[in-house]
């Protein structure tokens, strides 16, 4: 079986684990880094194929003429056969039996296989090589029906010949005799056992002979090149000269260094390490000419290549092995491999280091891992390359490395337990599982994966535990995660892959975390209030419709408007909520009309002296252009007459839009922004100002060309700087008031901490307030921005972020929520407090696109220092998901209405609901106060009297219009108050940019506890909305 999780990774088994389920086939929607239109899984989801069922691989009891002898242990700095030979194809395509051919070839008596690619020979078994009783576990690279040995791990075979009364530690009949040492080929005369050096060979020029080494082809090869000396050195090397030089002679302990026997004939000898076995040709001379000329043979293999790319030159043959691989990154065997195919590999890679072994292997790095040191001699690296037998391409646990500038080595890594980020500590190597993470949030960190950077990213979004694995797996989390899946520590031992960021460290290894905790002050400190403290749900009348817009007026009533099509065939498609009359149904609700579907449209309260009501844009055709008014009138308990007026051939949009925000300018006018032509048209990346100036205004906004469809119902505001900030998907801006271009670029709004591309406004809709604002108004503003979701797997945002876009350099404060939402709404309450509630935990925006209901509230306190201002509320029992809505009422409670998710797994809602936060609950006598100016102008001191008689505050909350997660309008301030007893004076704010004009409620607390609300205006109708529009169709108050 096979699967490919996260785009970029490959796992392999024989069955599922029995933990495994399966997943909606959705969940794997990331296409793979190699084709992007194929599917390779997502976040802990793999994409699964399975082929036949083929057997496993077995121990291959030996080709002709061999017999098994079992597993036997080996190591890197003491092999147990001591020969390695190539074999035709490379170590691709070994087999056993192409291992053993080449042992019969050489006349061996013993073959291994190890590392499913690797073969050697040998006549004993030496470096105290023992039977294993574990560990060859690798199928063959040629054939994965027979094992080829494992990790210091051979498969051994014995030839048939092999003396039954052999052992490790004696040689065979076969070992070469001192008879054999005395020989030499004809012509060729045997000089003995003479010294050498790697760093002043005795003989200067190697041979490359192209084939396992005998004394007859070494002395060919030299006699053939014009040389007289020939000498075979370490079972495999051939050197010629026609001098003895550096001082090189014979042996000072005779023929005892000469033990090693030839590679390609084991009656031979072949020198040893320092030693060779020396001929000459003709009789023995009595003394060698020093000033012989030697030409170099067009036959020698070289370690180096010409041709290669600027910079990159030889740095050396080094051991690789001893403490794990010395370059990170392998390639496929390759039988036609050259040093310059696998230096170009590497650079189109990316890479600066290259390395070639075993004649058919190709490793790319950027540095050396794992303490790689040089190999005693550079002739350790002797096997030709299989592309060109002219180079050399390391050999067995030998790499010829080479680099583009200077070659740089890391030690073998450790676990990083000092120098860390912020309060971060290790605490060991723990388990994890591919199939059920332990940790929630998984990052892949390719090329910088190291401790300070996964654990920075973790305790930035709020995670006190994470750690790394496998060397480019960075993971995030809480410590409960771990206790939740039943992990432990595992010995260290087990965490021994290398960072990718940083070699000279551990992350991890297979299914094992270096797992850090953060042992500091609390990344975040959430409260988790009980009784009163908590608030309460209350029903509060069953809907005659699933509202799609929710707008408190200013005479005292709620409008509820609906999308076509949701409700009852014969809705009117709006409605006014009384609610002084909820236990009369048909009292409470006064059906109202609208003429065009109002399905994805903006609203706002009109700055007017009347404060009506504008709904604009909708689903399809005329409804996208459509503006519709409604002057509320009637009183609490006394219905009204007034209903929605729109003709589209009178007033309409310059420009068709379905999902616009609108905002009152500081002027007075109307900016609409943004949206897409209906039923899922083509974006509309501009913005238009209301009433239509002389001859129209749209203004192209290239960021919203550029974001589409990701930047829908975008959050809007007037800044104290009169710059106006607009967020959408997961940028923000600060525009010109007048002109309405960019003014500034603010830096992109956070994500997710394993997705920087997670949005904010619709379809990954989050929630935005505006923090409060308080007399003297120096304090800068600050933009809170709530949830959201991710592209692809689509789970949901567990962070608010908030900005002061008007402070010089601002950037992005990113606090953890209690608990993930997307889709969900956010209130102003009157004692500067924000209740965020509604909204799933999984998916987007759209009919049934979001699960598992978020059915918590949670109350955000700005008064509090960052990360310790959220308290987990209390719960309902509805959900509330796509076109759910909140909004605050005059009487300090949060009406909660909606939920239209057309999903069968979820009820379309229509019981409309209000939460009582903890100021209604606590028995505190709520204060009341008498305005008789309800009408101010900036900076105007206004008196009012007030029973309230402990510490006196007064909140202005601005009209809003509640709708995905938009509370289009909403603003808090807190003026400044000056009283004597009951007599009260409160400051109006001071201009329209503090306070764009517009309706306030204003509410009077006494402490904590506040009043009941009254509506005042604030900075008039500068922009004369109360004249407009003049058509028949319309009824206007004038100004």
């Amino acid at each position: 079986m096979a699967g490919t999780e996260y785009s970029q990774e490959c796992y392999c088994d024989n069955s599922l684990a029995s933990t495994s389920t399966v997943a909606p086939i959705g969940d794997c929607s990331m296409g793979c880094s190699g084709n992007a239109t194929e599917a390779c899984g997502g976040p802990n989801r793999l994409t699964v194929f399975k082929g036949t069922a083929v057997g496993g691989p077995t121990t291959n009891p030996g080709p002709p003429g061999w017999t098994s002898a079992g597993c036997y242990t080996d190591g890197v700095g003491g092999r147990t056969l001591i020969t390695g030979v190539g074999t035709p194809g490379g170590g691709a395509a070994l087999t056993v039996a192409l291992c053993t051919a080449a042992c019969a070839q050489g006349n061996y008596l013993h073959a291994g296989v190890e590392y499913a690619g690797e073969c050697y020979c040998g006549n004993v078994f030496s470096n105290g090589g023992a039977p294993a009783t574990s560990g060859c576990n690798m199928p063959c690279n040629g054939n994965s029906s027979e094992f080829c040995g494992g990790p210091n791990r051979l498969n051994v075979y014995n030839s048939l010949s092999f003396s039954a009364s052999s052992s490790s530690s004696s040689s065979s009949s076969a070992t070469p005799t001192s008879s054999s040492i005395g020989s030499a080929p004809t012509g060729w005369t045997n000089l003995g056992c003479y010294t050498d050096s790697v760093g002043a060979r005795t003989l200067g020029t190697p041979m490359f002979v192209g084939s396992p080494m005998t004394v007859e082809l070494c002395t060919a090869a030299c006699h053939s090149s014009g040389f007289i000396l020939s000498g075979v050195e370490y079972a495999g090397e051939c050197y010629c000269d026609n001098s003895l030089k550096n001082g090189g002679g014979p042996a000072p302990d005779g023929n005892t260094g000469c033990n090693m026997p030839c590679n390609g004939n084991a009656l031979e000898m072949c020198g040893g390490s320092n030693r060779l076995n020396m001929y000459s040709f003709g009789a023995a001379p009595s003394s060698v000419s020093a000033s012989a000329s030697a030409t170099s043979s067009s036959a020698s293999a070289s370690a180096t290549a010409s041709g290669l790319p600027t910079g990159w030159a030889y740095s050396g043959c080094y051991v690789d092995g001893t403490n794990g691989r010395i370059l990170a990154t392998q390639q496929p065997d390759n039988a036609a491999l050259t040093i310059e195919s696998c230096i170009n590999t590497c650079v189109g890679l990316g890479y600066t280091v290259a390395g070639m072994e075993y004649s058919t292997q190709c490793f790319c790095d950027k540095f050396l891992r794992n303490g790689g040191t040089l190999a005693s001699s550079n002739t350790e690296c002797g096997m030709a390359c299989g592309g060109n037998s002219a180079e050399i391409c390391g050999g067995p646990n030998r790499m010829s490395v080479y680099a583009n500038g200077t070659l740089q080595v890391y030690q073998p890594p450790r676990a990083q337990n000092t120098s860390l980020p912020g309060n971060w500590t290790y605490q060991g190597c723990l388990m994890d599982d591919a199939v059920a993470r332990t940790f929630p949030y998984q990052i892949i960190l390719t090329n910088n994966n190291t401790a300070t950077n996964c654990l920075t990213q973790c305790s930035t979004f709020g995670y006190g535990a994470g750690g790394m694995e496998f060397g480019d797996e960075c993971y995030c989390g809480d410590a409960t995660d771990i206790t939740n899946a039943g992990r432990t520590l595992q010995p260290e031992s087990d965490c021994n892959v290398a960072c990718s960021g940083n070699a000279s460290y551990i992350c991890g290894g297979g299914n094992r975390i270096s797992y850090y905790s953060w042992t500091g002050t609390p990344l975040n400190s959430w409260n988790f209030a009980t009784g009163a403290s908590a608030g309460r749900y209350d029903f509060l009348i069953g809907g005659v419709i699933i509202p799609l817009i929710t707008t408190p007026a200013v005479n005292g009533k709620v409008t509820f408007l609906e999308k076509w099509g949701t409700g009852p065939p014969n809705s009117t498609g709006a409605y006014e909520l009384d609610l002084t009359q909820i236990n009369n149904f048909t009292a409470a609700w006064r059906p109202m009309h609208v003429k065009t579907d109002i399905f994805c449209a903006a609203g706002l309260t009109l700055p007017d002296k009347v404060g009506r009501q504008i709904n604009v844009g909708g689903w399809a055709n005329d409804a996208t252009y459509g503006v519709r008014l409604y002057w509320p009138d009637g009183s609490p308990g006394v219905a009204g007459v007034n209903d929605w007026q729109e003709n589209v051939a009178e007033v309409s949009l310059q420009i068709g839009r379905w999902y616009p925000t609108a905002m009152i300018m500081s002027n007075g006018s109307i900016l609409v922004v943004g949206g897409q032509q209906g039923s899922n048209g083509a974006p509309i990346p501009n913005l238009e100002v209301l009433p239509k100036p002389p001859g129209g205004y749209v203004l192209h906004c290239d960021y919203l060309q550029r974001t589409d469809p990701y930047n829908l119902y975008p959050f809007l505001a007037v800044l104290p700087s009169g710059g106006i900030f607009i967020a959408y998907y997961n940028e923000a801006r600060i525009l010109d008031p007048v002109s309405l271009n960019t003014l500034q670029t603010l830096p992109n709004i956070p994500g997710a901490v394993n997705d920087f591309l997670g949005g904010r406004t619709y379809p990954f809709e989050g929630t935005a307030v505006l923090l409060p604002q308080h007399a003297p108004y120096s304090d800068p503003l600050t933009v809170l921005i709530c949830g959201g979701s991710i592209p692809g797997p689509e789970i949901a945002l567990d962070n608010c972020v908030s900005i002061s876009p008007d402070v010089p350099n601002a950037n992005w404060t990113i606090e953890r929520m209690p608990s993930k939402r997307v889709i969900p709404c956010m209130t102003a309450l009157p004692d500067g407090t924000y209740l965020i509630l509604n909204g799933g935990q999984q998916g987007r925006a759209g009919f049934g696109l979001a699960t598992q209901p978020n059915l918590n509230a949670v109350l955000y306190d700005p008064s509090k220092p960052v990360n310790q201002r959220m308290t987990v509320m209390a719960n309902t029992t509805i959900a509330r998901l796509y076109h759910s809505e909140a909004v605050l009422l005059q009487d300090g409670r949060i009406l909660v209405s909606g939920s239209d998710p057309e999903d069968v797994r979820f009820p379309q809602e229509y019981r409309v609901e209000v939460f009582l936060p903890p100021y209604l609950l606590s028995g505190a006598t709520r204060p009341s106060f008498s305005i008789t100016n309800k009408d101010w102008t900036y900076g105007q001191t206004v008196s009012f009297s007030t029973t309230a008689t402990g510490s006196i505050r007064v909140s202005l909350l601005a009209a809003v219009s509640s709708t995905h997660g938009n509370s289009m309008g909403q603003r808090t301030i807190f003026p400044a108050v000056s009283c004597s007893g009951g007599s009260c004076t409160v400051t109006a704010p001071p201009d329209n940019k503090v306070s764009p004009p517009g309706w306030w409620m204003m509410f009077v607390l006494d402490g904590n506890t506040p009043s009941a609300a009254q509506w005042v205006r604030i900075g008039g109708d500068p922009a004369q909305i109360g004249n407009w529009p003049q058509f028949p169709d319309f009824n206007v108050p004038g100004v």
